[in-house]
């Protein structure tokens, strides 16, 4: 049945969620050329309302960023996301954010990543935008974002 239904509507896409609330914006909003031009692969902005990031897939960490200002994470979909906290938040040296997992750990969707200083952060003069790229995104040629609204954790922000 299931194969009948998958001929009649076409693959399974896979999903990526939102690891931050906010608004989620077109990454041509981040002013950072890095990003903006999505040099670094398509995606997603948001613009964070709590300092939480939470896994937006399943999967396990490749890398975590020795100042906690990003994380990248390889989804089982095999989709490469990296979620950055932040432009030039690198400069802070870690401080306002705190970690709760390492590279090589195992996540499921919704599990904590890092948690961040948002108020803070802006104060030293920081913007929290918040890249959320798929690096490897020319593997995945019908990507589709969801942009223009605002969005709690875990809801649908791209389609693979």
């Amino acid at each position: 049945m299931f194969k009948k239904f998958k001929e009649a509507f076409g693959k399974t896409r896979n999903i990526i969620l939102a690891p931050v609330e906010g608004e989620v914006c077109p990454l041509s909003e981040v002013k950072d050329p890095t990003f903006g031009t999505e040099m670094l692969g398509k995606g997603v902005s948001i613009k964070p309302e709590k300092g939480r990031i939470v896994s937006p897939a399943d999967g396990v960490i490749t890398t975590i960023f020795e100042t906690k200002h990003a994380v990248s994470i390889t989804a089982d979909s095999g989709a490469e996301i990296l979620i950055h906290i932040g432009l030039d938040t690198v400069n802070l040296k870690g401080k306002y954010f705190k970690s709760h997992v390492e590279t090589n750990d195992r996540v499921k969707k919704g599990d904590l990543l890092i948690e961040f200083d948002p108020d803070n952060i802006k104060e030293a003069g920081y913007d929290v935008i918040t890249p959320v790229v798929i690096c490897n995104s020319d593997q995945f040629p019908d990507m589709e974002t969801l942009t223009g609204r605002r969005v709690k954790e875990l809801d649908e922000i791209i389609k693979l």
